[in-house]
């Protein structure tokens, strides 16, 4: 063995040691190898940053881009509630429904995003049916691995095998040639989970530390507010029409709050024949959220939130029609633009000793208070003149983004809860559009119209160009860490083909399994590849195994498509470790796993998974 390739284990060693150990972050290790590489000249500084102008990397840094307007504007969401609104109330049907969802939202984007928008809908149904999440929370980071399985774009490492089939002169993986055997594998992780695996999973109860806050509905319903709420119809003589919000003073003069306006849309003139018109008019009031300009104009519906006596007092002085409240009026109280929400004020709070009205609660903070809690008070208090106490907790109601920026304001406010959770996509709007971007990038692709880099880079700066979110928000969407990751490692893939390592590994290997059938060969590659992506990304192990299985491929004189197939395969199969990937660490918690629960389930599901890669990759991919 020569200098050079000793020198090249030990920079491949170390990037291991610190992978495992994660003493320092991947991406910084990532960037000290490629530092070695050229201090130590196994490759030039071109060489060794060719990875950054990767077309990988630049697919990779796309498709997270697309993958966060699909989560942006509520796309992802909205299939996944509607997919898991098929389940039936049983835990196999739920498993089946919940590892369906992903594993088909996985196939076409990032598996981390995805388990993070099913997450708390996963834990809601569980709690619908009295189930433990521990049970339904594993099935869904599992589908999540296998649903990457199914597409080209599914999870970096399909990406990496194809591009280096194309950088090899042959013809790389399509889109869709990965789906016969990530459907099969998909099928067969839900028919093991609802059959062998439901009894494996623990029955535990989320972490006892762990407070449980309330949903909006929930915090509604204890201060009774759906109870509260009228409509008021504003008739044309009323002196209210004109009136903005800020004139009226109605919180401060009546104790009410305006919760919505109801007004039907201005009609407009479609035709005109002379001195004859077609006019269009809206049916439906369009509900809006109301403004301290907000000016009331004849035949607006108001959502009142007040006591009863209020009401009719305010009906009284401004001419006002009173209405009882409909079911659907509760959705005023909060929804994905508008909530409510409860918050402590601490003890060094600038608020203590003033009332809201001293404070110009309302206007400053753009939020309407509707009640004041005070421990062992039990009577009502007035909203205009109690003087605020440590320890008062303020029912809070107005935007999510005015709720969540009181975070900001530590020393005054406590939010409690969790408020963003209940916050609706930012671009819902946007979602059709994402979808039909989403949609021509998939023909594009299929149809190869145009290379992965082109399309995929294409869509990208489509959902920033539509509005599906911004550009800064596409590069919060970016994961860097995994980009500087793929294009760290790529040049250490480079330096081990360079210095003769993979020749000679492959050379030994194919000594070592010449005789046996590249069956054995496949299943070989298979568990060293999911050995290596337990303690290593799946990325960083397809970016050092896929050279080694072309180069055994070779030398045995055979197609690498199966080979390389079976590397990125496996290399998604990160089953028996809570930090093998991001899903399985983000489930962790919330089902309040121990590492021995993975393993117990993820090792039979390996094993499973490459039983089915050794038998179908043959088939599809003739050596």
């Amino acid at each position: 063995m020569t200098t050079q390739m000793l020198i090249t284990l030990g920079i491949l060693a170390f990037a291991i040691l610190f992978f495992i150990t994660e003493w320092l972050r991947v991406d910084v290790v990532a960037l000290i190898v490629v530092i070695t590489l050229m201090v130590t000249k196994l490759l030039t500084p071109s060489e060794a940053i060719a990875g950054f102008s990767s077309p990988v990397v630049l697919t990779i840094a796309s498709l997270f881009v697309i993958g966060g307007a699909i989560l942006q504007t509520g796309l992802a969401a909205s299939i996944g509630r509607q997919i898991l609104k098929v389940a039936g109330g049983g835990q196999a049907s739920l498993m089946t429904a919940v590892m369906l969802t992903v594993a088909i939202l996985s196939a076409f984007m990032s598996d981390t995003g995805t388990v993070a928008v099913l997450l708390p809908a996963v834990i809601s149904m569980a709690s619908s049916i009295q189930l433990s999440p521990s049970k339904l929370l594993i099935p869904l980071s599992f589908g999540a691995l296998l649903g990457g399985s199914a597409t080209l774009i599914g999870t970096p490492p399909n990406i990496i095998v194809s591009d280096l089939l194309h950088e090899n002169g042959l013809e790389p993986f399509q889109f869709f040639d990965y789906s016969p055997i990530g459907l099969i594998l998909i099928a067969s992780g839900i028919l093991f989970m609802v059959t062998i695996g439901k009894k494996m999973l623990p029955d535990r109860a989320r972490t006892r530390g762990l407070l449980r806050f309330e949903t909006p509905e929930e915090i509604a319903e204890r201060y009774r507010l759906p109870d509260n709420l009228y409509r008021l119809r504003v008739r044309a003589a009323s002196t209210l029409v004109g009136k903005s919000i800020a004139e009226a003073d109605l919180g401060a003069r009546f104790n009410i709050t305006v919760l919505e306006i109801r007004r039907k849309p201005e009609a407009r003139t479609m035709v005109k024949l002379g001195e004859t018109s077609l006019v269009w008019q809206a049916d439906k009031a369009k509900g809006m959220k109301p403004s301290v300009e907000t000016t009331f104009q004849p035949n607006d519906l108001l959502i009142i939130q007040g006591e009863t006596t209020d009401i009719t007092h305010l009906a009284a002085s401004w001419n006002l029609g009173v209405q009882p409240a409909k079911r659907a009026d509760e959705h005023a109280i909060s929804n994905e633009e508008v909530g409510i929400a409860e918050v402590l004020l601490p003890q060094r709070s600038r608020l203590v000793g003033k009332t809201l009205t001293d404070l110009s609660f309302g206007r400053i903070y753009r939020l309407t208070v509707l009640g004041i809690q005070r421990p062992s008070v039990k009577e009502t208090l007035n909203l205009k003149t109690t003087p605020l106490q440590f320890g008062d907790i303020l029912l809070v109601q107005g935007s999510w983004e005015n709720i969540l920026s009181l975070r900001k304001k530590r020393r005054d406010f406590v939010v409690m809860g969790h408020p963003e959770e209940m916050q609706g996509p930012p671009q819902k709007d946007k979602a059709p559009l994402a979808g039909i971007i989403l949609l021509g990038m998939l023909i594009m692709m299929v149809g190869e119209f145009m290379p992965l880099t082109t399309s995929s880079m294409l869509a990208a700066v489509l959902m920033i160009l539509t509005g599906c979110l911004t550009i800064d928000e596409a590069y919060n969407f970016i994961n860097w860490k995994s980009i500087v990751l793929v294009a760290g490692m790529l040049p250490m893939s480079a330096a081990l083909v360079s210095v003769g390592l993979i020749d000679l590994l492959a050379s030994n290997l194919t000594i070592a399994l010449g005789a046996l059938s590249p069956i054995w060969v496949i299943g070989g590659l298979f568990i060293t590849t999911s050995i290596f992506t337990q303690v290593l990304s799946n990325t960083a192990t397809a970016v050092l195994i896929a050279p080694l299985a072309f180069a055994i491929a070779q030398n045995l004189g055979i197609q690498p498509h199966a080979l390389l197939m079976s590397v990125a395969i496996a290399a998604s199969m990160a089953f028996a470790s809570p930090v093998a990937s991001p899903v399985n660490t983000l489930v962790m918690g919330a089902g309040n796993y121990r590492f021995s629960d993975y393993m117990k389930i993820g090792a039979p599901m390996i094993l499973i998974s490459m039983a089915i890669t050794m038998l179908v990759l043959p088939l599809l991919w003739p050596f």
